[in-house]
């Protein structure tokens, strides 16, 4: 669990396995001083077998002694937890052994609340294994008091990733003295080097839940400046031998879809099945480095995206949550702008095909969802020496449009081409490991034909990366650089300078153009950072980065504008000693300023933030901003820079405890522009329930209106110039997501998510630009009168000049838009690793009526309408060889 991210809760997952003992002190001794803590463990090598059933009565468990002493971390730091608790570590040839015994004088009040896997529900307890010793990543496992298991990968000295399932066992039991906890590792399941002699780094924190107290047995500082490198060490680990790790688990799929039939059209006859058939495995080539392979993956217990419109005309970016491409993630990131502006974006393989089989003469056509991947393969882990490896290389097929033409001919029509994707990804441990250096490598290569000649034949980029930290990892450096480069027919190429990454088109631009004879583009970009991360209740950053007109990483990374240059900083003061009010509490100021490289000052805006945990638990946490300088290259699609009024908003989010049965929030976000220019109202409020142990359920509400004088709508030619054509937007958006998730045992689940979602857009008193950068709103633009502007069959008649003709028209631009999509999933982990899946899926997409309200649409276009329904059950079975 991330110990350094912010949210509305600021709940710290941690993890501890547990176990019940006798002949033991009820006052241990406390660090205070956060010395670095040593555990010296012993091989049982040859003993009683241990039995892994939370009892803890195995006479191998007194081989080696019990360590104590945890000290609280949050909510009053370096103060004497509520309850104490206690581990052991023991290991064999094969496993690492760990118990816990976690003290509570009244078992009662043990909260053994159920969840899916990597939930951390109720009182639980984590482990952090450091087994390299590096101080930045290491393996963590979380045991719930219920028995409900969570993994995750550290990563950067903090970060965590939940995508890494490991195969490992553990029970839990109730006593009179609290709750134990009883752990078995495969040692297969970690990485270490070969030395005789090792020493890992390692980290145990217990929920008391109770208090939402958190005690850890390495004592921590309040901010560190890390988490793996503040973690204490384990000692006596003698003669391992590095296992090679060899999984497969084949796995098959029946699937059937049931949807309204389509009169007239071969392709929807109302019903499809399919049953396939793949393979994934993991090699450990050494125990350093291991290969993930898959073949013919299947991705259907993904879940949906969130329901969302864009009226930018930007990519919307949704997270990757396909299994193969989610484990080990933070190998191969490169995030070198922002969060989402990377090298690397995985849903890329596999993507939608990006050609369409739609045209003249074409009355029906079966447009596949997906480009299928043929095969994937992932080369990567962690050397002894500090070096950190990741190859992916992927092969996605041709891809085929079927259809049917007027005529009544059958054919197909090419819409993806084969394709090759690879990615190389390094860095190295430098400066006793305080410091690194990296470097990645991406390339896309396609077979072009001529159907798909829009597309790059070619595309490749590099950067390299580095972060320096001293003074105990206080103070950093960092930066990282980019360069890219694709290649293709001049239509390509055009088509990329055209794009509303690029816009090489906009009319005032004097530093790009589009040249239609380019066969090829070459871009770069970056960032450099310096900033102080912890070690006190401050903490900074100031950077810059820089984005070029030319770079373009949409072939196999994610970059939604180009031509951008950013300054920013951010400080944040830290409380973090309980006062009689609250528990912690941030305050925060944040500023930055944009320009283009023309140098065209574009954007500064102010802000101010902050968040408090209340001693009651409950939270609140808030902000403000103000907006003195808006400009925009984007906005007119390719037409001059646009200018918004000066922006204010404000937003503040609470909710109550969220460790009771019943939890609420609440939140409501306000902006609005000078002259009314446009103003945004978001609500939220949320609820969560959980009833019994076993079963929770959440239900979250969001209404937006978002109202707009001035929203693009299309570019006409009149008197031989454009014309750029806005209107008044009237924006509406209602969404609800419900959640239900039902634990028959930690292995045994069933969840349930079903989300609505309607968004209206109705437009209305036309208008076009005059002087896009005027200060004025009324010198900016130029309303249509009533004797210029009609509306006829679904069309503006537009008669600008006043002489009884039409210059332009423009397609009334209102509509709505309905999406309703659900999952039910029964899971069930039959043995580690190995699973089946139960899952019945509905979905409905379509356009609604703008005219009527939200009750209307619900009415008409979601509960009158047939859903398409989608049955499919998977099995998979993991050999461990």
């Amino acid at each position: 669990m991330n110990y350094f991210k912010a949210g509305a809760v600021l709940l710290l997952s941690t993890v501890i396995s547990q176990q019940s003992i006798s002949q033991v002190s009820n006052e241990p001794e406390l660090n205070f001083d956060f010395a670095k803590r040593s555990y010296t463990t012993t091989s049982v090598e040859g003993k009683e077998a241990i039995k892994i059933d939370g009892y803890l009565d195995d006479s191998t468990w007194n081989e080696a002694a019990w360590t104590s002493g945890f000290v609280e971390f949050e909510p009053d730091n370096n103060t004497p937890p509520t309850q104490q608790t206690r581990m052991k570590i023991l290991y064999d040839a094969k496993n690492l052994y760990v118990a816990f015994k976690c003290f509570e004088p009244n078992p009662e009040t043990i909260v053994q609340r159920m969840g899916r896997r990597d939930e951390f529900p109720g009182d639980w307890v984590e482990l952090n294994i450091d087994s390299y010793n590096d101080d930045r990543t290491a393996f963590s496992f979380t045991i719930s008091a219920s028995g409900v298991k969570g993994d995750e990968f550290i990563s950067n000295n903090g970060q965590f990733d939940p995508s890494w399932n490991p195969i490992w066992y553990l029970k839990t039991n109730i006593d009179d003295d609290g709750w134990t906890a009883e752990v078995k590792i495969p040692l297969s399941q970690l990485r270490f080097s070969a030395e005789q002699d090792q020493v890992w780094g390692i980290q145990a924190t217990r929920r008391y839940f109770n208090k939402e107290e958190r005690s850890t047995w390495q004592p921590v500082p309040a901010n560190p400046t890390g988490w793996v490198s503040s973690f204490g060490e384990l000692r006596g680990l003698k003669g391992l031998q590095p296992q090679k790790q060899l999984e497969i688990q084949p796995y098959t799929v029946g699937k059937y879809d049931s949807y309204e039939e389509q009169q007239g059209n071969p392709f929807k006859d109302g019903r499809d099945g399919e049953f396939t058939a793949g393979l994934d495995a993991k090699i450990g080539i050494t125990n350093d480095l291991t290969v993930d392979l898959t073949i013919n993956p299947d991705f259907g217990q993904v879940d949906a995206d969130p329901g969302a419109v864009s009226l930018d005309g930007f990519e919307i970016f949704f997270e990757e949550r396909r299994p193969f491409f989610v484990e080990n993630k933070s190998v191969f990131n490169y995030a070198f702008a922002d969060s989402q502006d990377n090298l690397f974006f995985s849903r890329r393989i596999g993507r939608s095909p990006q050609g369409s089989a739609s045209g003249p003469n074409t009355a029906y056509v079966d447009q596949p969802q997906n480009t299928t991947i043929l095969g994937a393969a992932k080369f990567s882990g962690k050397t002894e020496n500090g070096w950190t490896i990741g190859v992916l290389e992927s092969v996605t097929g041709r891809e085929f449009a079927d259809v049917v033409t007027d005529s009544g001919e059958e054919a197909e029509r090419l819409v993806e081409p084969l394709t090759n994707y690879l990615v190389g990804r390094v860095q190295k441990d430098l400066n006793e490991r305080n410091s690194y250096v990296g470097g990645i490598f991406t390339a896309t290569n396609r077979n072009m034909e001529e159907e798909v000649s829009f597309l790059h034949t070619r595309a490749f980029s590099g950067g390299l990366d580095f972060k320096h930290t001293w003074k105990d990892r206080k103070y950093y450096l960092s930066g990282s650089g980019v360069l890219s480069r694709v290649e293709g027919n001049s239509e390509a190429i055009a088509s990329t300078q055209n794009s509303i990454v690029h816009l090489f088109q906009r009319v005032d631009a004097e530093h790009v153009e589009v040249d239609p004879e380019r066969t090829s583009l070459t871009g770069t970009g970056g960032r450099l950072e310096y900033g102080r991360m912890g070690g006190g209740d401050w903490q900074y950053k100031l950077g810059g980065k820089w984005i070029s007109p030319e770079l373009e990483l949409n072939d196999i990374g994610f970059l939604r504008q180009a031509d951008d240059i950013r300054q920013y900083l951010t400080v944040r003061r830290m409380f973090t000693k309980p006062t009689s009010w609250f528990r912690r509490a941030v305050l925060g100021l944040n500023q930055h300023t944009s320009f283009d490289f023309e140098g065209n000052y574009n954007r500064v805006q102010y802000e101010v933030v902050g968040f408090v945990n209340y001693k009651n638990n409950w939270w609140s946490e808030g902000g403000a901003a103000h907006k003195p300088r808006i400009f925009t290259n984007t906005f007119l699609r390719g037409g001059p820079r646009w200018r918004f009024n000066e922006e204010n908003y404000f937003f503040i989010f609470s909710g109550s405890d969220q460790r009771k049965k019943l939890a609420t929030k609440f939140g409501w976000v306000h902006s609005e522009a000078t002259q009314n220019q446009f103003s945004l109202d978001r609500f939220v409020v949320g609820m969560k329930y959980q009833p019994l142990n076993s079963l929770s359920l959440s239900l979250d509400l969001e209404y937006e209106k978002n109202p707009n004088r001035t929203q693009y709508v299309a570019e006409k030619a009149f008197n031989n110039s454009a014309r750029y054509i806005l209107g008044a937007i009237d924006q509406e958006t209602l969404s609800a997501t419900l959640r239900l998730n039902y634990n028959i045992n930690p292995n045994l689940t069933i969840q349930y998510y079903g989300q609505p979602f309607i968004f209206k857009a109705n437009y209305s008193n036309l208008n076009y630009v005059v002087d896009p950068v005027a200060k004025d709103l009324n010198d900016r633009v130029s309303w249509y009168g009533d004797d210029q502007i009609s509306l006829e069959n679904g069309s503006y008649l537009i008669d600008e000049n006043r002489d009884n003709v039409t210059d332009y028209t423009v397609s009334n631009p209102d509509f709505a838009f309905v999406q309703y999509r659900s999952n039910l999933v029964a899971r069930w982990e039959y043995i580690p690793g190995s699973e089946i899946f139960l899952v019945w899926s509905q979905g409905i997409n379509g356009m609604g009526d703008v005219n009527n309200d939200f009750s209307g649409i619900v009415d008409n276009q979601l509960l009158r309408q047939k859903p398409q329904n989608t049955f499919l059950i998977k099995a998979t079975y993991r050999f461990l060889l």
